[in-house]
């Protein structure tokens, strides 16, 4: 842990995996492409988790789950469907030492294992709306990986719902991106932009997508959740039928939307500094490090660390997570680095000086260095830290917001986009005519693609960026994970 890394100055990529690997959030797996999330990362996930699971039984989902492998006839129903992913596929084809009659897919996403239930379930209006999410892990073969960026298999959640109108089905969709925005906001402290993704970027089988697109350290985006209008097309191929209120047969109108565990590495590259994680006190494992500080004699030292125990007690009767450590066998200093790292939020630390004056020093690790430390009387200090925390979640987010404003562009011109995208990246509001030629030129020089069509769109979008036509939406370019 005393090991530094790779300054984001140098080399981002190296900066990136050398926090992940030296916060041990995740390692390597001997199976090619794939991960260990370990405790401290899967922590941080669940976090991520619990605030999502909440807000989706608030609008009322439901968990359910669904199988892993799926047979191949199911994902060759709906053909753009099987087109979009068929690079990805792995299959299973032998079971109980035999080939098997029909190849299994092991899930890249669970539309048509749903769709086949949902044909079971859904005969009446009355059975509508099914609200559905499950947790769960997919796999789509994956040629270059980088931890919880994009693995052959990664953990996520994948909402699958049927409405009885388009109307309610649209509703839907923009509810669950908006619940991806605010966990994003309000949970990671992340900025995000929130728009329709063009043609090119759709879901394969989706009549439209909407994502929110986050700009990362790097200044490169992060697509960091998905929500998909379905339209009908699936309800056709698995012939899902209900009885209208009008005794009528019709098709329900879906939903699907989906955020990953790609979320934490978004965590990482927004906040991150040259000396580990900075993580934001509503997601992080341990908002709270108490660190005892004492001389080798033992009646102190026994002070120190009884104190040091009471205000980990009053930290936690608030609701405060808090960890205390009094390892003996490490320095306070070793200490110190291996909680930066880690990113913990606050650290308090107590001393027999301190204990004397009835106070503890306390820093925050979003401010590195001795001018961030206060000195908080121990008399209610679970109210100080939890004011301190607030403050910690909010600087995080209008630092994010403000790095975000300042990579922000409107580039004049085709000339000044691509050059700026060459030197800083970062993202670049421009109009577009609406062709698939001017997307795909932009991409094929500048490696940068239509991240969304904001939902926020000005009176006039003015010209293509690319053509020079009349445009008819201002979209957001970028480079992009």
């Amino acid at each position: 842990m005393a090991e530094k890394v790779t300054p984001r100055s140098e080399d981002y990529s190296r900066w990136y995996t050398d926090v992940v690997q030296r916060a041990e959030l995740a390692d390597y797996s001997p199976v090619r492409g794939s991960m260990v999330i370990r405790p401290y990362g899967y922590a941080l996930w669940e976090n991520i988790q619990s605030a999502l699971d909440g807000m989706f039984k608030e609008t009322g989902h439901q968990n359910a789950y669904f199988p892993l492998l799926i047979p191949l006839s199911f994902m060759q129903r709906e053909a753009e469907h099987v087109e979009g992913f068929a690079p990805e596929l792995a299959l299973v084809t032998h079971g109980g030492g035999k080939e098997l009659e029909e190849p299994l897919v092991i899930r890249p996403t669970s539309e048509t294992i749903i769709n086949a239930m949902f044909a079971k379930w859904i005969k009446s209006y009355r059975d509508l709306p099914v609200l559905i999410n499950q947790w769960g892990n997919v796999v789509r073969w994956e040629m270059r990986t980088r931890l919880f960026l994009r693995t052959t298999e990664f953990l996520w959640q994948e909402g699958h719902t049927a409405h009885e109108t388009e109307s309610e089905a649209r509703a839907e969709t923009r509810q669950m991106l908006d619940i991806y925005a605010r966990l994003a906001e309000e949970w990671a402290a992340t900025p995000v932009i929130r728009g329709r993704k063009s043609e090119a970027e759709k879901f394969a089988g989706a009549v439209d997508t909407y994502a929110i697109e986050a700009l990362m350290g790097d200044r490169k985006a992060l697509q960091a959740g998905t929500s998909h209008y379905l339209g009908q097309n699936f309800a056709k191929v698995f012939e899902i039928e209900f009885l209208d209120r009008n005794n009528e047969l019709q098709h329900p109108h879906q939903t699907s939307w989906g955020a990953s565990t790609r979320l934490v590495g978004m965590a990482v590259m927004v906040h991150g500094d040259d000396q580990g994680l900075v993580l934001p006190p509503r997601i992080a494992p341990h908002e709270v490090v108490v660190v005892p500080i004492a001389r080798s004699d033992a009646a102190e030292r026994a002070a120190v660390i009884e104190a040091a125990g009471r205000v980990r007690d009053e930290l936690a009767a608030a609701g405060i997570r808090v960890v205390l450590d009094d390892r003996e066998e490490v320095t306070p200093g070793f200490k110190f680095n291996e909680w930066e790292m880690k990113g913990v939020p606050v650290r308090i630390e107590l001393g027999p000086r301190d204990l004397a004056e009835a106070q503890a020093v306390v820093a925050r690790r979003d401010q590195p260095g001795k001018e961030s430390k206060q000195a908080f009387p121990l008399t209610g200090i679970a109210g100080a830290v939890r004011e301190m925390l607030d403050e910690v979640q909010e600087a995080l987010y209008q630092r994010a917001l403000a790095f975000q404003k300042e990579n922000s562009h409107h580039p004049a011109s085709y000339e000044e986009m691509k050059d700026l995208l060459a030197e800083s990246g970062g993202f670049h509001y421009a109009g577009w005519c609406g062709s698939a030629t001017c997307e795909q030129t932009v991409k094929a020089d500048t490696q940068a693609t239509i991240r969304v069509i904001p939902f926020d769109q000005p009176d006039n979008p003015g010209r293509c960026i690319a053509c020079d036509e009349p445009a008819t939406d201002e979209v957001v370019f970028a480079k992009a994970y």
